[in-house]
């Protein structure tokens, strides 16, 4: 048409789905941002990615992960830039998925007690729901919190969610990792890296925000497994720097999430790979111990007791890697960040009590290792959780010398004690078939008790990707080397032991969700029937899950589109 401008040759290279708020974020500038990006780091991703499988497959066949030779990353007396004062702050950050905005509202304001965390975790990994409404939503609401407009209202429940007055957490923004890609956002056809993409829309958007306020902009970096991969988001940081200008003097800092075996090993690395942006390492629990899962999967002599026994304050090699890491971050001057407490509020004040007498005891362990902040995943528990780190510090400890010493935490993986049983199984096949369930209604952190119904005090727990693996590596571990239960009932563990108990377990969440229901309630009675069929689903989906386990196929639930799932749905049991 006369006078119209011609569509820019980014726009014509970039295309994307067009799903809700889309199209405000991919702008003829942002497009040639992101193409440019693509072109520059897709194909170092696909050979990081390559690499490591590489590495686990030499593992399956007998050479294991191990510490590099020196280098001048492990030598010398270097230091990481002076850390941002906010960074250094002990207390609690709050985690949950930025996407759901109510969700992401109440983290960023004050709990219980009328305190807020010290710092956000905007997750669009873990606990993300990996669409790419998930993630455009998730950039739209890091701007709107950051300039304070976030607000939504619930018409369902008659309820308005709004940023209460007062300073808000920092935050730390968390994008999906490198081994994704997000196959509704293309370039050239090719479906762009998942990290990429939200790192680029987070500094273009939310980075600018921030910037312009004078924030620092915090990342968490998931997944790492090689100093190389750090050493790429140093490159994308300053090949944006460069591109944009509003970040050439913002600050950018990023924090390790040591949750791969073989990032255990190179922790001090990865510091030194991410140069003026490294800020810190980050202790996670529940993907470390599912990611030394898949690296043992293969030896029969591995075999793990029930998952919720095994305590990192209890399980002397698993603490050694953690004390290892803070050893590291006082070593280079970087801040140590322990893990998550999950447990959720109940109406019940004594699983409260219970709940929050663990949270303490937890958090008081960390801190005397030298950590300096952790994460919840509810703000009921915020105060409980943050005040260990406080008091602590307040009242004037601080490391000896020898913590400060890596070779002082040598790394071990070995088998932890416990027994084996039946129940720990079945209470892994019930976490993995809710939490499928919550990922095919868009939620990747679902608050799911799997003891319900059982007598005790038990509080539900916000479960999210890294458990799921957990639970599904389990489970695949004690199929494929037939264990046997060491504690209750006798069984050997295979294919059809597992299929009667995921038919068991759903059928009796079904049951308790039925007798929810009242007589007469139209809307909660569609509610039920639409969850049957996403329980449903999620069994078949969980045995197809498991069944790539056991050929060691460990790609995550969230390389699956929902249209894969929904086929995977129809086809024949997996196990």
């Amino acid at each position: 048409m006369p006078g119209t401008n011609p569509p820019s040759p980014s726009m014509a290279r970039v295309r994307f789905a067009p799903v809700e708020g889309a199209a405000k974020l991919f702008t003829p500038e942002f497009t040639e941002y992101l193409a440019m990006l693509h072109d520059r780091f897709a194909g170092r991703v696909r050979e990081l990615c390559e690499r490591r499988a590489t590495v686990l497959r030499h593992a399956h066949e007998g050479d294991a992960p191990a510490l590099r030779p020196p280098s001048e990353a492990t030598t010398g007396d270097w230091k990481v830039p002076p850390v941002p004062a906010e960074l250094s702050r002990p207390g609690i950050e709050i985690s949950g998925p930025c996407s759901i905005t109510s969700m992401f509202i109440n983290a960023l304001n004050p709990g219980p007690e009328g305190e807020r965390a010290e710092g956000d975790l905007d997750d669009d990994e873990d606990s993300g729901g990996h669409r790419l409404i998930d993630t455009v939503r998730a950039a739209h609401n890091r701007v709107a919190a950051v300039q304070r407009e976030l607000a939504y209202h619930d018409a369902e429940r008659g309820r308005d969610y709004r940023i209460a007055e007062g300073e808000l957490p920092f935050f730390m923004h968390r994008e999906r990792g490198l081994h994704l890609d997000e196959p509704d956002v293309t370039v050239d056809g090719e479906p762009v890296c998942a990290a990429i993409l939200g790192t680029a829309l987070t500094l273009f958007y939310a980075g600018r925000a921030q910037a312009e306020r004078g924030q620092g902009i915090y990342f968490y970096l998931p997944k790492l497994e090689a100093s190389e991969e750090a050493r790429l988001y140093r490159d994308l940081f300053d090949v944006s720097r460069e591109r944009l200008p509003f970040l050439r003097q913002a600050a950018i800092r990023a924090i390790v999430l040591v949750e791969s075996l073989p990032c255990v090993y190179e922790m001090e690395e990865m510091l030194w790979a991410l140069g003026p942006y490294a800020a810190g390492l980050n202790a996670a629990r529940w993907d470390l111990k599912a990611s030394i899962f898949e690296y043992v999967m293969h030896d029969k002599q591995s075999v793990w007791p029930d998952r919720f026994g095994v305590d990192i304050k209890t399980t002397p090699f698993l603490a050694n890697i953690f004390r290892r890491l803070v050893a590291i971050c006082l070593r280079r001057g970087a801040v140590p960040i322990g893990g998550m407490a999950t447990a959720l509020p109940n109406p019940d004040p004594e699983v409260n009590r219970v709940a929050a007498e663990a949270i303490r005891k937890d958090k008081e362990w960390e801190a005397q290792q030298g950590f300096i902040r952790a994460w919840v995943a509810h703000i009921f528990h915020m105060k409980t959780a943050a005040d260990p780190f406080k008091h602590l510090l307040a009242g004037g400890w601080r490391p000896t010398p020898a913590m400060a010493n890596p070779d002082n935490y040598p790394i071990r993986i070995e088998v932890p004690d416990g027994p084996v049983t039946l129940e720990g199984t079945r209470r892994n096949a019930r976490m993995v078939i809710e939490y499928v369930e919550g990922w095919l209604n868009g939620r990747g952190a679902k608050g799911i008790d799997s003891l319900a119904g059982k007598p005790g005090v038990h509080p539900a727990l916000m479960e999210d990707l890294a458990t799921g693996r957990m639970s599904v590596a389990q489970i695949a571990q004690r199929i494929r080397h037939r264990a046997r239960t060491t504690d209750g009932p006798a069984a050997t563990h295979d294919q059809a032991l597992v299929k009667r108990l995921l038919q068991e377990e759903v059928e009796d969440i079904l049951r308790l969700a039925r007798a929810s229901v009242k007589p007469g309630d139209a809307r909660a009675e569609a509610a039920y029937r639409e969850a049957e069929i996403r329980y449903r689903k999620a069994v078949k989906i969980a045995m197809r899950w498991i069944a790539n386990y056991l050929e060691l196929d460990f790609r995550s639930l969230g390389s699956y589109t929902r249209a894969d799932l929904d086929r995977i749905a129809t086809e024949a049991e997996g196990l």
